[in-house]
């Protein structure tokens, strides 16, 4: 915000954009202009009509990111909160779309530099969500494969559902994440161990599971339309000791494709 609308004149005239960022500002005063059905100014009703509006914001962010207020503590989670719907009004009447940038929000947050890891735990929610809200395809069945010659194998291309994500994290971000949304302890957990997790929603539940790097580099291959043959080359490049036959076995179990076929024509069925 170039101004805090706080340090503006208040003789303006109330129109839909303004009213909508005065009600994240506490410090304006009911403006001009905003009178009751009696016609007079009624500050008592704008006071609670804001508070309602932030009160919505901050318990939307609080559902969207249930681990992170698990590791602050809900009173401080909720100032917290406060600070960040003051600078970032919603752009979506959808309120599950709100607190894009709540993981920027906590990296720059100096009191929480100690915790470089926040703003991955929040990315890994923020992506939960995403796969939550994603559309709907049957994902590629459990048998698809037999229906390639196994000589073909190697160029098979895959269609990648709708519901999935890939995210790569210098902390322990996936498993602070899952301790925290399960509010187990934290014990044996490192933070500053790097850690890779596959997010899709089988069976119409959200997983968040751990994955190894070269699975990652593995399932990243594949999204990007290249053959499994090559994929398997590119995550044994980079780690000899990658299991091909468990990174397609974790695929299939997750629901991340709805198709795959060969020179365009297919050949994977879909469905349970």
């Amino acid at each position: 915000m170039p101004a805090r609308l706080s340090e503006l004149s208040d003789e303006y005239n109330v129109t839909q954009d303004t009213f909508s960022s005065l009600l994240l500002d506490p410090e304006i005063p009911c403006p001009k202009g905003l009178v009751s059905p009696s016609g007079k100014a009624d500050a008592k009703r704008f006071s609670v009509y804001r508070n309602n509006v932030v009160v919505g914001l901050t318990g939307a962010l609080a559902d969207i990111f249930p681990a992170i207020q698990r590791l602050l503590g809900e009173e401080a989670f909720m100032s917290l909160a406060r600070l960040f719907v003051a600078d970032n009004p919603p752009t979506s009447p959808l309120m599950f779309k709100y607190g894009a940038g709540f993981a920027e929000f906590l990296e720059a947050f100096e009191p929480l530099a100690n915790y470089p890891y926040l703003g991955d735990v929040a990315r890994i929610e923020r992506l939960w969500l995403d796969c939550f809200h994603e559309a709907d395809a049957p994902p590629l069945a459990l048998d698809a494969l037999a229906a390639f010659p196994p000589e073909n194998l190697g160029d098979i291309v895959f269609e990648k559902h709708p519901a999935v994500r890939l995210f790569s994290s210098q902390f322990a971000a996936v498993s602070i994440f899952s301790a925290n949304r399960q509010s187990a302890a934290m014990d044996g957990i490192d933070p500053a161990a790097g850690e890779d997790c596959l997010i899709s929603r089988p069976d119409a539940q959200v997983d968040v599971r751990q994955i190894p790097q070269a699975a990652t580099l593995f399932f990243q291959t594949l999204f990007d339309g290249h053959t499994l043959g090559e994929a398997a080359n590119a995550a044994s490049n980079l780690d000899a000791e990658f299991d091909i036959s468990m990174a397609i076995s974790t695929m299939l179990e997750a629901g991340i494709f709805s198709s795959c076929k060969i020179n365009n024509e297919d050949l994977g069925e879909t469905g349970q």
